[in-house]
């Protein structure tokens, strides 16, 4: 699910409530970025919820693969 409500077609245009345009079928992103405030008074709950004072919550980051692996996978799908 979207974390933001109001979504966009990538391919129409039209504006909807799913990442699924209903017009074309086609994906849809958020119509406009999340709104963000340097006064952000929940940040610091934010945080506590997601864990981010622990110390192995980098290692649970998403990250990319190597140049080797990026490589490697390149060859194989050119095959």
């Amino acid at each position: 699910m979207a974390k933001q409500r109001m979504q966009q077609c990538l391919s129409c245009g039209a504006f909807c409530l799913t990442v699924v345009c209903p017009i074309c079928g086609g994906q849809a992103q958020a119509a406009a970025p999340l709104k963000w405030s340097p006064e952000d008074h929940r940040a610091a709950l934010r945080r506590k919820m997601n864990g981010v004072e622990k110390k192995d919550w980098p290692q649970k980051l998403a990250s990319l693969p190597s140049l080797e692996q990026m490589e490697a996978m390149r060859v194989v799908e050119e095959e």
